[in-house]
C-alpha cells in the first residue's frame, strides 16, 4: 500500500466522524428513497470501477517520467473529498462562504509569491481557462492590437485568441527554446502588438522566456506582459536560491513582479487534483471588465464575490479547500514546504542532464531550465530519420517491458531547435526525441535507474 493511500486510510475515517457532527447538527430528515443505492450494488459498481482504473499508467511511481502527470497529495485529496460532501460553489459567497474565504487566502499567498503588491485574482477550473481570461482582458484593453507569443508557447494561446477574436503574432525562439527578443523587437516596431505572452516553463522544453529583458523592451515600446507560468510558476520560490536555477531563469522569475498578469496551475507542482488553475492581475481595475447584472444573482452579501471577477460561473469550492489545506502543510517557502520539493525535482533534472552529457551515445536537446529533460540517441547514426525510428522503438520497448516498465514521453522538434547540433543529417522534417518530466521529488533518487534502463535498451 502506498504511503499516500495509507495516510488517507488512517486519517479519513476520523475526519469524516468530525464532519458528520456538523451535518447531524441540523434538523433531522430522511434521505429520499430515490437516492438510495443497495449496498451490494454500490460495492459491485465500485469494484468494477477499481478494475477499470487499472487501465492507467502508474503516474504515482518514479518509473513514470513521461507527461506532466502525478496524483495529488493525500492532504489535498482528503480536503477535496471532505469539502465535496457539501459541494460548495465558489461563484459567490452565498454558494460557499467558507471555501470562498479560503480561495481569497490562497490567491493572496500566490500573489505575494510572485511579488504583486496589488492584485485581482481567483482560482479557475484549469490553466486553459486562466489563460483565456488573461487574453480576454488583454483584448478588452487593446481591442485593435495583436497578442504575441512564442512558437514554443502552449497551443491554447492561439486557440483562445481565435475564441475571443483577437489577432496574433508568433515570435521565434532561440536555440534554448526561449522567446527571441530580436524577433520580438522587430515585430513590436510595427506597433501592432498590445500584449506579449511570456512563458515561464514551456510544455515541451521547460524553457523560461527572458521576462526581465522583455521589461527593458517595454520601456521603449508600449505593450503589456502576460506570463503563462502554468507549469513553472512555483519555481519562483527558488529564484533567490544560489545555484539552483540558471541566472537567466532566476532573473526571469523575479521579473514577474513587474508584469501585468500571471497564470499558475496548482494541479501541476502544487500537489492538487485536476480542476485547479489560477489567474492573477497586477492591476485590480481590470475587474471592471467582469461586471455583470443578473436578476438571479446572489443577494445575501454586499461584499464583492468571486463570480464578479471570473468568466466562469460554477467553480468547485472543494478545489479551494484542497489548495488551502495543502499550503498549510506545504507553505510557499524556498527551504521547506513546496520549495523543498522543487529543489529535488530540479536536482533530478540536472543530474540526468549530466549523465546524458557524459554518454557518447546520447545528446541533450537543450540544458534543462526547470525539471524537463529532452534528449535523443545517436546509436543508429546521425540521420534524423534513423534517430526518430530508434526513439519510437525504445519508447515502446521501455513501456512494454514485463519486468520493469519505464514510461517516457516523446516530442517532435523542428530543425531550428538544433542550431547547435551540426552533426545531424536532416532527411526528415522533424526529429522525435525523448521528453521526460521529472516532477516528482522521488525522481532525484531514481535518476540513475532511469538512465541505466535507457542505456540497456539501446544496446
Amino acid at each position: 500500500m502506498s504511503e499516500s493511500i495509507a495516510m488517507i486510510r488512517d486519517m479519513l475515517p476520523e475526519m469524516l466522524l468530525k464532519f458528520d457532527k456538523w451535518q447531524t447538527g441540523w434538523h433531522e430528515f430522511s434521505i429520499d428513497e430515490t437516492l438510495k443505492v443497495p449496498e451490494a450494488k454500490a460495492k459491485d459498481v465500485l469494484n468494477e470501477l477499481i478494475d477499470r482504473l487499472a487501465d492507467n499508467y502508474p503516474f504515482f511511481h518514479p518509473s513514470y517520467a513521461g507527461q506532466m502527470l502525478k496524483p495529488p497529495h493525500g492532504i489535498a485529496s482528503m480536503a477535496y473529498f471532505l469539502a465535496q460532501q457539501i459541494n460548495p460553489n465558489n461563484h459567490a459567497l452565498d454558494g460557499g462562504p467558507a471555501t470562498a474565504k479560503m480561495e481569497m487566502e490562497v490567491v493572496s499567498q500566490l500573489s505575494s509569491m510572485f511579488g504583486y503588491e496589488k492584485y485581482l485574482g481567483h482560482l479557475t477550473s484549469s490553466g486553459t481557462i486562466a489563460n483565456l481570461e488573461a487574453l480576454w482582458v488583454a483584448r478588452e484593453l487593446h481591442p485593435d492590437k495583436a497578442i504575441a507569443f512564442s512558437t514554443e508557447a502552449h497551443y491554447t494561446h492561439g486557440r483562445m485568441c481565435e475564441v475571443i477574436g483577437a489577432s496574433t503574432e508568433r515570435i521565434a525562439t532561440d536555440a534554448s527554446g526561449r522567446m527571441d527578443l530580436d524577433d520580438l523587437r522587430e515585430k513590436l516596431e510595427t506597433s501592432r502588438i498590445g500584449t506579449v505572452v511570456m512563458t515561464a516553463g514551456t510544455t515541451g522544453l521547460g524553457a523560461v522566456d527572458p521576462i526581465d529583458l522583455a521589461l527593458e523592451l517595454r520601456k521603449e515600446f508600449s505593450f503589456r506582459i502576460h506570463v503563462d507560468a502554468a507549469y513553472g510558476g512555483f519555481y519562483r520560490l527558488l529564484a533567490g536560491e544560489d545555484g539552483c536555477l540558471s541566472k537567466s531563469s532566476a532573473a526571469a522569475f523575479r521579473a514577474i513582479a513587474q508584469t501585468d498578469s500571471v497564470v499558475l496551475d496548482p494541479h501541476k507542482h502544487g500537489l492538487q487534483p485536476y480542476g485547479c488553475g489560477s489567474v492573477i492581475f497586477s492591476d485590480p481595475s481590470v475587474g471592471r471588465f467582469y461586471k455583470h447584472d443578473s436578476p438571479y444573482t446572489y443577494f445575501t452579501s454586499n461584499e464583492l464575490h468571486l463570480g464578479e471577477i471570473s468568466l466562469e460561473c460554477s467553480r468547485a469550492g472543494a478545489a479551494a479547500a484542497a489548495l488551502w489545506a495543502t499550503l498549510k502543510c506545504f507553505p510557499l517557502e524556498a527551504g521547506s514546504g513546496l520549495g523543498a520539493i522543487l529543489h529535488k525535482t530540479r536536482r533530478a533534472a540536472v543530474s540526468w542532464a549530466k549523465l546524458i552529457s557524459s554518454e557518447e551515445r546520447l545528446r541533450l536537446v537543450v540544458d534543462p531550465q526547470l525539471d524537463i529533460v529532452n534528449f535523443y540517441s545517436l546509436t543508429a547514426g546521425t540521420n534524423v530519420s534513423a534517430i526518430c525510428s530508434l526513439t519510437h522503438q525504445v519508447f515502446k520497448e521501455l513501456m512494454n517491458d514485463r519486468d520493469h516498465p519505464l514510461y517516457l514521453a516523446k516530442i517532435n522538434l523542428k530543425p531550428d531547435m538544433f542550431r547547435n547540433h551540426g552533426e545531424l543529417i536532416w532527411d526528415s522534417e522533424m526529429l522525435t526525441a525523448f521528453r521526460s518530466v521529472l516532477m516528482k521529488p522521488e525522481h532525484e533518487d531514481y535518476v540513475n535507474r532511469l538512465h541505466q534502463r535507457v542505456l540497456s535498451t539501446l544496446e
